[in-house]
């Protein structure tokens, strides 16, 4: 994709958060409350319900998500998953990485100016605090410039509180994601002793969460996300993302002989990331926020111009009126991520509710009983429960095999836990042919059912 301005490439040489020295320039974005912040905002106000309110809610006792990574515990809308179900989640993660590559294809990065927690939390909390607190971009620059007085003093310490209070509040949520609303419960309610370690994760979580919002702020977006170096892989000239209409805001300035861009610089100053959209819409610093349409459609308004100088579109529709067209590869990205979504669909479906492993223990041969003779063989079994709820389990063999099991047999199988057990499958000499395996039906209470086929040997008859 190319870039339209061509009066000064300076911006592409450094971040503009920077100076040429390589010293940080502190962003200050100005505020403006159009149609797409008003969006935003709502839609923000959605997910951060969501975001907040998910850990309390519980379907039969158990949280509806649990990511516990040390315990190896997930459950994504109710349903549970074990380290045995990692082929599903693996499918998972490659269904998502191309649906974002798909989405990026046709849409940008929507998802970081809409939906992504850094701006959400950035924009939609941390920067309202500071706006709140401190007034808009020129009153925090004058803020900042001025000497340490009672006037700074009070309100750098009440937004820094505040800051403090929030990311406390983000990484309890966090955590209650990682170890359960029950687990959280234990932690902040006894004794902080019996919980160091819980104790020391909020800590480090809030000062995690402290030092993005309060001081690294865009450089994430900007230097750590990958997201953005995908971007320049991704996007083509169809692709629809925040574009300047340099055929017919060019040239900039006052004057009849002008184009629509009066050269006002307000979309350089709303910018979150300090970006100039009209040096071109593949910059990797453009989270795709919206903020200088919003900023460009009040500065047309009040000129009496068309709104739209600054616009959702390709690149193709800025120069040739294009729309968004299905090309090869669109196509290629849905074909795949169709098929992977049905094959993961399928699995979902048919996933029982255990696991069952069977084997004959290793290194051991038949045993024979002269006085009955009987042949039989040990094996090893291991079920897991898979469900949030206590299983009871059937073991049979076929006739005319019997099960003489090696101490207590496996019965009732608790919620998330594995029981093991050993058995003899006993049978007279000669009534079971050589060399064919035995079918092992498991069944539980619900009447599913697995049919393991395992090896049997004896004596040559």
């Amino acid at each position: 994709m190319s870039q339209f301005n061509l009066d000064n490439d300076d911006y592409r040489n450094h971040l503009y958060n920077q100076t040429k020295d390589g010293k940080r320039l502190w962003i200050y974005p100005g505020r403006i409350i159009g149609q797409f912040y008003r969006l935003r905002t709502y839609f923000s106000y959605l997910l951060l319900t969501l975001l907040f309110g998910l850990p309390w809610i519980e379907y039969k006792g158990n949280p509806i998500f649990l990511f516990n990574v040390l315990e190896r515990k997930f459950i994504f809308w109710g349903v549970p998953f074990f380290p045995q179900d990692f082929h599903l989640v693996a499918l998972g993660l490659v269904a998502f990485l191309l649906f974002v590559s798909l989405f990026t294809v046709l849409f940008g990065r929507i998802w970081c100016g809409w939906a992504c927690p850094q701006t959400i939390f950035m924009e939609m909390l941390f920067r309202k605090i500071e706006y709140w607190i401190e007034g808009d971009d020129k009153a925090q620059r004058k803020l900042a410039e001025s000497p340490w007085n009672t006037e700074k003093i009070l309100k750098r310490g009440t937004k820094h509180t505040l800051f403090v209070l929030l990311s406390f509040a983000i990484a309890n949520t966090f955590l209650m994601y990682i170890i359960s609303k029950k687990e959280w419960l234990k932690l902040v309610t006894e004794s902080p002793m019996d919980h160091v370690v819980g104790l020391v994760a909020i800590l480090i979580f809030t000062a995690v969460f402290y030092f993005v919002f309060a001081r690294f702020r865009e450089m994430v977006c900007m230097v750590i996300c990958p997201y953005g170096r995908l971007q320049g892989v991704l996007l083509d000239n169809n692709s629809i993302l925040v574009q300047y209409d340099h055929k017919r805001g060019e040239p900039r300035g006052k004057g009849d002989d002008k184009g629509a861009c009066i050269d006002c610089h307000w979309c350089v100053r709303v910018c979150p990331t300090g970006i100039d959209i009209r040096n071109g819409s593949n910059q990797l610093e453009c989270i795709g926020c919206t903020a200088c349409i919003d900023a460009c459609d009040m500065v047309m308004e009040k000129t009496h111009q068309p709104t739209g100088l600054i616009r959702y579109d390709s690149l193709n529709g800025v120069n040739a009126g294009q729309k968004l067209k299905f090309t090869l590869r669109i196509g290629a990205y849905s074909t795949v991520l169709a098929l992977i979504i049905a094959g993961l669909a399928y699995m979902l479906v048919t996933r029982t509710n255990f696991e069952t492993t069977l084997l004959r223990t290793p290194g051991m041969i038949f045993q024979v009983d002269e006085k009955s003779h009987e042949v039989s063989n040990l094996y090893q079994m291991e079920i897991l429960n898979k469900s949030m709820e206590k299983q009871s389990f059937r073991i049979e063999a076929p006739e005319p095999f019997k099960i003489v099991w090696v101490g207590k047999p496996i019965n009732l199988v608790n919620p998330g836990k594995m029981t093991k057990g050993e058995f003899f499958l006993r049978i007279k000499i000669g009534k079971w042919k050589n060399g064919e395996k035995v079918p092992v039906r498991i069944t539980e209470t619900s009447g599913k059912e697995e049919i393991i086929k395992t090896s049997f040997i004896q004596p040559d008859e």
